[in-house]
């Protein structure tokens, strides 16, 4: 199969799965908290990724002058991003969650063009407008409703943040494992959050842990969300270029809406499907390029 079209497809599984996560974490999220959630999240993902590394004997080498990069992706992406898209879909709805993030692929044409020079047209112009006004339309401007409205504008720091984490990812040399790059991406920004986490971990009940729900959430979280999508991921990003591939994160807002509405039972306002069929005509307008 072409290079670009696996990659395309890598990309579209680890989207698809990400909407589901976003109805998973809003369930998950009523009893815990969201730093809690992204902490146990990752040691679930570390775990399964050393297994998995273990038993397929991947490379665990990194070269010491790399190692910077890799604290980068995983401070920005996996502790700074993660941590805001669980805040702000706890703030706001799972559709909102889902929806607002897929504002990422015109944010990564941006930063592929500023951190990788790669070439920005009238086109990718255009979906970068389309895609903020979208965003716009999505977190509303209903005073009435702060608390949601503070979501929806985390929400956009978590977008902004994934994009230009999936940028750097790029920079990655492409003879290393990325399941190991995946590992260690995880594994410092666990280091990153564990001291303002443990306190409240201590707290927690041990029969909400348990939980039958919380317990499928965290694991759906940890094995499937994370150690599975973003290996698949990055995977994808180093076979196709920054601004293009990420546009298959346009099924990640088709996947969390549907859920969150079949299954949550949320409401869909105007104002969201504008929203929404703004940023979906932003990704389409970059798509048609390629």
């Amino acid at each position: 199969m072409n290079s670009r079209y696996l990659g395309g497809f890598y990309m579209a599984l680890a989207a698809s799965i990400w909407g589901g996560m976003y109805v998973v974490s809003k369930v998950v999220l009523m009893t815990i908290q969201p730093l809690v959630l992204v902490w146990l999240r990752y040691v679930v993902a570390l775990g399964t990724l050393t297994a998995v590394g273990l038993v397929t004997r991947q490379s665990w080498k990194i070269r010491r002058r790399d190692v910077p990069l890799v604290i980068e992706i995983g401070l920005i992406g996996y502790a700074g991003s993660i941590w805001a898209q669980f805040l702000g879909t706890k703030l706001s709805t799972a559709q909102m969650g889902a929806m607002i993030t897929s504002a990422t692929p015109a944010f990564m044409v941006i930063f592929g063009r500023l951190l990788l020079k790669e070439k920005i047209t009238i086109r990718r112009i255009g979906s970068v407008l389309l895609a903020s006004i979208g965003v716009l339309f999505v977190i509303g401007v209903d005073t009435t409703n702060h608390v949601n409205e503070s979501g929806g504008f985390i929400l956009t720091l978590a977008a902004l943040t994934w994009a230009l984490m999936s940028v750097l990812v790029k920079r990655v040399p492409h003879n290393y494992s990325l399941l190991a790059v995946t590992f260690y991406a995880i594994l410092f920004a666990t280091l990153a959050i564990t001291p303002g986490v443990i306190p409240q971990v201590t707290n927690i009940a041990p029969a909400i842990l348990v939980n039958s729900d919380t317990l499928g959430g965290v694991l759906y979280l940890g094995v499937i969300s994370t150690a599975g999508a973003f290996f698949l991921w990055n995977k994808g990003l180093q076979l196709t270029e920054a601004s293009s591939g990420g546009l298959y994160f346009f099924f990640q807002p088709l996947v969390g809406t549907i859920l969150g509405w079949t299954i949550l039972e949320e409401k869909i306002s105007w104002s969201f499907g504008v929203g929404a069929l703004l940023i979906m005509g932003g990704v389409l307008l970059v798509l048609r390029e390629y």
